[in-house]
């Protein structure tokens, strides 16, 4: 497999100008404070048939957008005391929370994990946001692209910000050592959280991130989501081309990389058809907190596979992140 994008030395220099839309601090001062309106307490059930003997269970629900229940499964290493560091996980695109046993390296590492659902794209949370719009494509990119107000990511983005908020009240979970993780998908969202509730969050690890500088990842992407964007302007360009990214340009992480502070580890794939390394470097360099990366020169999208998850948990020690003893 080739560079798919640009060769190392140019992406270190890979500043983009990117103004971002007039009003985008308003806009999601508006949506946080109306979905932080929606109260209430997560609702955690004990898992009795999860199968682990290292880790205690929860389902949980909390309080999404316009109060809308999320799921989520909470881990904890059983016999752990408290309080935990705690890492929020959320997904790659298409995915949900799946099952408790897909995901245990956190709670085997010592941390209370909570891994969060992505409204619509698993089985627990439906997306019933009200005005979804027009879907233009399958896939979730253009799912209200006529508005950044019924665009389908202000309300999954919501639900990740409404998740770091509900930490606070998890069993064990230590709200002073909170990391947000994700790839792909989840790594965007970690990004969004990061610079929607930068007070919030302790970490963020941002690996192989999606949702960053948009217009370059729909003109050089050749595999994955951002070509639901391009089948649409195939259809419609030039009269909507920036139309529709007037609104996508609300949810770009490069934007949200700006108001950031927490300490990041991104990582980039330097062979990634999906999430062209151009576009994570776009964001890293915008990124206002401390920020480290990791670059895999031959690495598709899966980036550094089980090599990045040691990288991130060595990271997390090193910040003071992990769990005591």
């Amino acid at each position: 497999m080739p560079l798919t994008d640009l060769p190392p030395g140019a992406l270190a220099d890979y500043r983009p100008e990117l103004p971002e839309p007039a009003g985008f601090d308003a806009f999601w001062a508006d949506t946080l404070r109306e979905a932080r309106a929606h109260t209430g307490e997560p609702e955690l059930t004990p898992v009795r048939d999860a199968l682990l003997t290292s880790a205690d269970v929860y389902d949980v629900r909390f309080p999404g957008w316009r109060g809308e229940p999320v799921a989520a499964w909470l881990l904890v290493p059983r016999g752990a005391g408290g309080p935990l560091p705690v890492v929020v996980e959320f997904l790659g695109y298409t995915g949900g929370r799946g099952l408790p046993t897909d995901r245990l390296l956190y709670s085997s590492a010592g941390y209370a994990h909570l891994v969060v659902d992505s409204r619509g794209q698993g089985h627990d949370t439906p997306d019933r946001g009200e005005g979804s719009g027009t879907q233009w494509a399958e896939g979730f990119m253009t799912r209200g692209i006529e508005d950044p107000r019924h665009h389908y990511y202000r309300r999954l983005m919501t639900d990740c910000v409404r998740a770091v908020d509900a930490v606070r009240a998890l069993p064990r979970a230590d709200p002073e050592r909170v990391a947000v993780a994700g790839g792909s998908q989840g790594g965007g969202l970690a990004l969004a959280v990061a610079g929607l509730a930068p007070g919030e969050i302790a970490g963020a690890l941002i690996d192989v991130p999606f949702l960053c500088h948009y217009r370059r990842g729909v003109d050089v992407a050749s595999e994955g989501p951002y070509t639901e964007i391009a089948r649409y302007l195939r259809k419609h360009s030039p009269d909507r081309y920036e139309s529709a990214f007037a609104t996508l340009d609300h949810f770009d992480g490069v934007h949200f990389a700006s108001r950031a502070s927490a300490p990041a580890l991104f990582s980039a794939g330097l062979m990634d058809p999906v999430c062209p390394p151009s576009t994570v470097y776009a964001a890293y360099h915008r990124y206002a907190g401390q920020r480290e990366i990791r670059a895999w020169r031959c690495a598709d999208h899966g980036g550094g596979y089980g090599a990045q998850a040691r990288e991130q948990l060595l990271w997390l020690r090193a910040r003071g992140l992990a769990p005591k003893g």
